[in-house]
């Protein structure tokens, strides 16, 4: 089982390149396709005080910002698949949606596997509600590649969120090429006892069985957060073990709830320090 339809969701010259790396690393593994896809935002109307009209010269100069980075986004993606000499095709969307965009979600529902880049509030590039998007309704596994510095590594060890929920049964199987190639893999959880009905001694013990079953070499933890955050906790974990992957399931609340208060795939989404596996 491999991945063979990589999408890259690319928002900005300064992400684009690791984005691309990323899929190119997987691409090269399982001879897969990569698809290429910048939506362009193009139109930020800016207003002139009183008469509240449109200033033409500030619209120009906007589109023409939003067109040259598609074009630097673009070179950069072509120019790092040539090298590889990867199978690959690249899209451009245009509109005021985003990532939520038909053309970019329809492109992601036919992939194995979608790669855009972490959330940083404090720089251009994806916000929160792009990610979310993607998550919600694409349908498909969303790997965020982190703002860590390092670029793609061998996904060696691997840590599972494990909470017991759909989200996170999904997440693993939906993560199974990457544990498969994975020489450990980490079922985590965090306070156990307060999630599950089964009692704490039997956590994970059936999906590390099943991971076992297709010779995943598979451990089992957990940990009481205390007076942490559970994404405090999970992130203190993966740098612990030495994981270079974070599986996990994505908004087992919902979307209002998230957005309101904040939760732990929020957390994840912009402060992981690895890749980070999402499925909802």
């Amino acid at each position: 089982m491999s991945y063979k339809t990589i999408v890259a969701v690319l928002s900005t010259a300064r992400d684009a390149a690791k984005v691309t790396e990323h899929a190119l690393a997987l691409a090269r593994e399982s001879g897969g396709h990569v698809i290429g896809i910048h939506a362009e935002v193009p139109l930020i109307i800016t207003m002139i005080a009183p008469m509240e009209y449109p200033d033409p010269n500030a619209v120009t100069a906007l589109q023409e910002r939003a067109r040259q980075q598609s074009r630097d986004v673009e070179k950069i993606f072509r120019d790092l698949c040539a090298r590889d000499d990867i199978s690959y095709e690249w899209r451009l969307f245009t509109g005021t949606a985003g990532y939520a965009s038909a053309g970019v979600i329809e492109s992601a529902r036919g992939a194995d596997l979608v790669i855009a880049s972490q959330f940083v509030s404090d720089l251009d590039g994806p916000t929160r509600a792009d990610i979310e998007d993607l998550l919600y309704e694409s349908g498909r596994p969303l790997y965020l590649v982190s703002n860590a510095p390092a670029g793609p590594q061998s996904t060696e060890r691997v840590l599972v969120a494990w909470n017991g929920s759909r989200e996170s049964a999904r997440a693993t199987y939906d993560a199974l090429p990457f544990l498969l190639s994975a020489r450990q893999v980490e079922v985590f959880g965090v306070d156990p006892h307060e999630a599950r009905l089964q009692p704490a001694e039997l956590f994970g013990t059936d999906i590390a069985t099943s991971l076992s079953r297709h010779g995943i070499e598979v451990s089992i933890a957990s940990e009481a957060a205390g007076n942490r955050s559970i994404a405090e906790v999970i992130n203190l974990r993966a740098a612990e073990t030495g994981a270079s992957l974070i599986v996990m399931g994505a908004y087992s609340h919902s979307r209002l709830r998230q957005r309101l208060f904040g939760g732990v795939t929020s957390a994840m989404m912009r402060d992981a320090p690895v890749p980070v596996l999402m499925s909802r």
